[in-house]
């Protein structure tokens, strides 16, 4: 598919303006551009090309550091992951984002619809999508959905580990999927056009949430239980089936610990691209991408230590979430990431327009379908 026919009209013009620039035939089959087996600079000027779209980033305290590593990263645009813990506390934190993108908007924009992705990438910018990964925002009103969502949030994720006041997460002991208040806050969800995410939702109500939501859900940060079973954040096949159906996308999480058992031996860059392969092979090209969960420096950059990091989530977590010391996988630990899965993917016999898919474009078209804005 051509990213003109991702958008007819009028921004279809845009998508064109992209391929021209980068010497793609707008009407060019993407996912036979290119032959595979690239050499590493035929990767990186195919990487410099793509839409690069990191399903989430965790930009806690964000500094020019940051801004570095988003110069080497090749990012399109992301998504972050803002304060949930009350809606004083989101709407603060939007405010200070929404000033970081004023005071440096020759190489941040805010954005709210695909059509934003089109632009940063023709202006050479990143594009930042806002969002939360826990709906305790909401507090006990509907309503303020529609605050955040005016204030510019276009992703909730409806719980977090713990059960909220929508549903169960990942890690309760119970099982009990979606309260009649999450069932009411997804539909509010729905209408306004906010993507609906489900990363660390108990399996109940992950499946609820997919079933109930009009418009495709996401994992915008996950992996698959087939490859690493029993971990309470991974994903079933059934359930990446049934996301893929209703045109949702996994993003395939970076974090290290969250892919496999013994890092560096057992578990290394190869294992996340097996997480790749397993989603394609289950949910079909179009609805895998990439999330990294971190910092956009990496963890070892912002300075994580096993005093800092490590141990004070053997109490934030239970033992079902198996956390190792160090967290990350090298290649993966740093702002180039997707260019090393992308030389992987490449390695494994993809074409370059479905490597191109993974890295972004699967995204981008989740937001066509998603955002009404």
């Amino acid at each position: 598919m051509s990213l003109g026919a991702l958008f007819p009209g009028q921004t279809a013009l845009a998508f064109n303006s992209i391929l021209e620039s980068v010497n793609i035939n707008p009407n060019q089959n993407l996912t036979n551009s290119v032959l595979t087996n690239l050499t590493d600079s035929k990767i990186e000027e195919l990487y410099k090309k793509a839409m690069v779209i990191d399903g989430l980033v965790i930009p806690k305290g964000w500094n020019e550091d940051s801004f570095k590593a988003l110069e080497q990263s090749g990012y399109t645009g992301f998504g972050t992951s803002l304060l949930s813990g009350s809606l004083k506390g989101a709407l603060k934190n939007i405010g200070e984002w929404d000033t970081r993108i004023q005071n440096n908007s020759d190489v941040l924009l805010k954005a709210t619809s695909a059509a934003d992705f089109i632009r940063a990438k023709k202006e050479n910018k990143t594009a930042v999508l806002y969002g939360f990964q826990n709906a305790t925002m909401i507090e006990k009103s509907i309503d303020n959905i529609n605050t955040l969502y005016d204030a510019g949030t276009r992703w909730i994720q409806l719980t977090y580990n713990q059960r909220n006041l929508l549903g169960d997460g990942s890690t309760e002991r119970t099982n009990s999927g979606l309260s009649d208040f999450g069932i009411e806050a997804l539909a509010r969800m729905n209408e306004l056009g906010i993507m609906i995410d489900l990363s660390h939702c108990g399996r109940q109500t992950t499946n609820e949430g997919i079933e109930f939501s009009t418009s495709g859900a996401c994992f915008n940060h996950s992996m698959c239980e087939a490859l690493y079973k029993n971990h309470p954040r991974a994903k079933t096949d059934d359930q990446i089936k049934a996301m893929a159906a209703k045109g949702g996308v996994i993003g395939i999480i970076c974090l290290g610990y969250m892919i496999g058992p013994e890092l560096g031996t057992k578990t290394t860059l190869e294992t996340y691209v097996d997480h790749i392969d397993h989603a394609v092979k289950i949910a079909g090209i179009e609805h895998v991408g990439v999330a990294a969960d971190f910092a956009i420096q990496g963890l070892e950059a912002t300075g994580a230590t096993r005093e800092n990091w490590y141990v004070p989530r053997l109490t934030r977590f239970k033992p079902s979430y198996k956390v190792q010391w160090p967290p990350w996988i090298p290649e993966l630990d740093k702002a180039d990431r997707y260019l090393q899965v992308a030389k992987v993917l490449d390695k494994r016999g993809y074409s370059t327009g479905d490597i191109e898919k993974i890295l972004g474009l699967n995204w981008l078209r989740y937001f066509k379908d998603t955002l009404k804005s």
